[in-house]
Parts: structure tokens; C-alpha cells; sequence
């Protein structure tokens, strides 16, 4: 099987079961394209309990994503609970450091490592949901010049994430769910052109992956806080790094 010309990752929370059955049956059997789905589950939910739910409504192969496996197109992988989902060359990368976000998987994490990887390849979509996770990986991949697609607020279910993303970005596409398959075909027909991504991406991509990362490197992200990591005690860094003009999104890392 072929490795994709596209990278295609979608990010959703509260009423993203229904979103993502409507999403994956407008996604043609031949798409040029890798799919990663990431959708926030509790973390003692069933590994599989996406996949029972998504592959019924698809002709795509639907499995949970393994750490090292090799990326392949016209494959669905699916984050498991309470393991971050990345990407990293021509394979995926599983990680358990701290939460990104109050979240683990979280959309963010992803969202920048294919950002950080695959720059003009991705196409990233955010779909119904709570609060705003999606919204600097989003943010990441339009400025790695990658396609940003929303789902139309007034349709989904959960409106706080796609019009997160909305109020701190421009983005490429905020449509509905019937008229993304038709958009991202005709992207996955076009041939990207590679580009650069901005140094500040890949060293958060990388930290993510629990790379050891030259500490004059981190600093360039932002400032020390006076806060601590919940997950290990570490300092947290408040990311100060001036993402999009009209970018409101405080975050910190670990």
C-alpha cells in the first residue's frame, strides 16, 4: 500500500460520534490521503469503541493507531484513550507525556506534529465540540501552509470548537459536514508544494515526542510561569509566541 500524498487529521469532542459517521461516508474509497482522528474519550473508555461506531459508515480500513507503524493511504487511524496520537516522518509516534489542553489525546498535539512533518500536505478539520482544543494545532497548519477546514457552527452539535477556531484565524473552508468530502477531494487532486515549517512548531512537535530539546530552544516559545505541571511538577511555560494577528488563544506547556 502507498504512502499518501496527503495528511488528513480531524479533531472533535462532545457530539463527535454523529459528526464523524457523516464525515468519513463523504470521504471517497480512493482519496490520496491518510486519515487521524482524534476525539476526546474518557480515559478508561474501550480502545476499539471508536472503531465499532466509524467503520460501519465507511469502505476505509478503520484501526486504532500503532506506535511505529507505517503511514499508509486510504487508512482511518484512530487515537486510543489516554495516549497522544502524532506523527513523525513516514510513521506514527504514540507518547504519554503530560495532558495539552486537559486532554490526552489531545487534538493540538496532533495537529502540530503533522503540521511540524507533513507542512503543505495537511489538511486539518475541526469538527463539533467543547472548549477549544484544535485551535493552535489548526493555527499551526495554516502557517506550515496547510488547509484548514471548520465545521459550520450553526450545524454542529457542540458549536465552542469550530468557532474557536474561527475567532482566532482565518481559515480556508466553514462548511457543513455534506460538503467536506467534495472539498477535500478536490484538495487531495491537487499537488502540494513542500514548505518550511516555522522553527517554533517543530520545537513544540518535538517536545510532544519527548525529544530532549535544547532549553535556549524552548525559551523562544515563551515565558517561564509561575505555575506548575499537573501531570509531573514540571514548570509551565505560558506560549507567548505570536501565532495570528488575531490569535487570544492563552495556553501553556509542560
Amino acid at each position: 500500500m502507498e504512502s499518501p500524498k496527503f495528511i488528513l487529521v480531524v479533531g472533535t469532542s462532545a457530539g463527535g460520534i454523529n459528526a464523524l459517521q457523516e464525515f468519513i461516508s463523504h470521504l471517497q474509497p480512493d482519496i490520496d490521503a491518510a486519515v487521524f482522528i482524534v476525539m476526546h474519550l474518557s480515559g478508561t473508555a474501550i480502545s476499539d469503541f471508536l472503531i465499532h461506531h466509524l467503520q460501519p459508515h465507511t469502505v476505509l480500513h478503520c484501526e486504532i493507531a500503532q506506535h511505529n507503524t507505517a503511514i499508509k493511504k486510504g487508512i482511518i487511524y484512530v487515537a486510543a484513550a489516554n495516549i497522544h496520537l502524532l506523527v513523525k516522518k513516514n510513521h506514527i509516534v504514540l507518547g504519554t507525556g503530560p495532558e495539552d489542553n486537559r486532554w490526552r489525546p489531545s487534538i493540538d498535539v496532533l495537529f502540530r506534529s503533522a503540521a511540524a512533518t507533513f507542512n503543505s500536505s495537511v489538511i486539518g478539520v475541526v469538527l463539533t465540540g467543547l472548549l477549544d482544543d484544535g485551535t493552535t494545532g489548526m493555527l499551526a497548519i495554516k502557517r506550515s501552509g496547510g488547509i484548514t477546514i471548520v465545521q459550520d457552527p450553526n450545524e454542529a452539535e457542540y458549536p465552542e470548537m469550530p468557532l474557536s477556531v474561527l475567532n482566532n484565524m482565518e481559515v480556508d473552508y466553514c462548511v457543513p459536514l455534506a460538503a467536506m468530502g467534495e472539498i477535500i477531494t478536490a484538495i487531495a487532486l491537487t499537488t502540494p508544494i513542500k514548505q518550511q515549517p516555522p522553527r517554533d512548531i517543530i520545537i513544540e512537535s518535538e517536545i510532544a515526542k519527548r525529544v530532549v530539546v535544547d532549553y535556549g530552544n524552548v525559551k523562544q516559545l515563551g515565558e517561564k510561569s509561575i505555575y506548575a505541571c499537573p501531570d509531573c511538577g514540571g514548570g509551565l511555560w505560558e506560549i507567548t509566541k505570536d501565532e495570528d494577528k488575531r490569535g487570544k488563544v492563552i495556553r501553556y506547556r509542560c
